[in-house]
């Protein structure tokens, strides 16, 4: 089954590895993605804050791309990018005008015809499909993850439908059932963890990212387990800072959860990259005899 693919900026840089793992994992699931050819930056934060036209114009040349490539359906694994697609084509379809006038500079108009993805909306089907067993051999018996969704994959900024739960979401914790981990119930499954705010204010973020650690780390999770880059960056690339500033001692994996497909579906660590995780990834696999 063909799917189209827009990586975005995060997957084509700092998450570069969530990329690999996401075409090694989706290959053994017989999904063929097809990356949009000459995509742009879908103006992620930055175009939304500045330029209400632009946060709109960004996205919809990459969906009249998409719409030009003849698939029924475009996956997107990062959550701002989802979202900023996702928007686009809401706010397109209720605004002929608006539609009109970006339509007019884009070489590939949008149609409206695609539908919008989140990678969960793809793998929950696919772990809960008959075959998906005999793919799975390896159960990850002992992992306990705090599934973390963030603030981006559940609200929007206008009217959106929501194929999950808003306030407590299922869909990461689905798929990590089906491979034998036992997620746990937590209270901060979509708070922010300050996202790019980081940069600019750093205080800030390491504070909402305490809350988030502190509140998994007290119902016994042994791991984070996230689909969106931004959230595994900020938590795995800033977790010494918190835990330094707050006193916590415990440093847990920030694992993407095609990181837990891929091990349970007999993908090497090395194929999956989990050594270029800053918090120490493998430990805990190892120790719990995964690896």
């Amino acid at each position: 089954m063909e799917i189209a693919y827009y990586r975005g900026c995060s997957l084509h840089a700092s998450s570069n590895l969530y990329d690999i793992q996401i075409k090694a994992v989706f290959g053994r699931l017989g999904l063929e993605l097809k990356e949009i050819e000459d995509w742009n930056c879908c103006g992620a934060t930055s175009a939304a804050k500045t330029d209400e036209f632009l946060a709109v114009a960004l996205p919809a040349r990459n969906l009249g791309i998409a719409d030009a490539s003849g698939l029924p359906e475009i996956v997107i694994p990062c959550s701002s990018c989802y979202s900023r697609l996702l928007v686009s084509q809401k706010k397109l379809a209720e605004d002929p005008a608006l539609h009109e006038t970006i339509n007019a500079q884009l070489e590939k108009k949008v149609l409206g015809k695609i539908k919008v993805s989140s990678i969960l909306e793809v793998l929950v089907p696919e772990v809960q499909a008959e075959g998906f067993a005999g793919m799975a051999s390896k159960k990850l018996d002992g992992l306990k993850p705090a599934c973390y969704y963030g603030c981006l994959l559940t609200r929007f900024p206008g009217n959106v439908k929501v194929p999950d739960n808003v306030e407590n979401p299922q869909g990461i914790e689905t798929v990590c059932r089906a491979v034998g981990a036992q997620p746990l119930d937590w209270s901060y499954k979509t708070d922010c963890c300050g996202a790019a705010a980081v940069i600019n204010n750093t205080g800030t973020s390491l504070q909402l990212m305490s809350r988030i650690m502190k509140d998994a780390i007290a119902r016994g999770a042994n791991c984070f387990v996230t689909t969106c880059p931004m959230c595994q960056f900020n938590l795995d690339a800033y977790q010494d800072q918190v835990g330094e500033k707050y006193g916590i001692k415990e440093r847990l994996p920030i694992y993407f959860l095609t990181e837990l497909l891929g091990i349970a579906m007999g993908i090497s660590p090395e194929l999956l990259q989990l050594d270029r995780h800053f918090t120490d990834a493998l430990g805990l696999l190892k120790e719990l005899k995964l690896l």
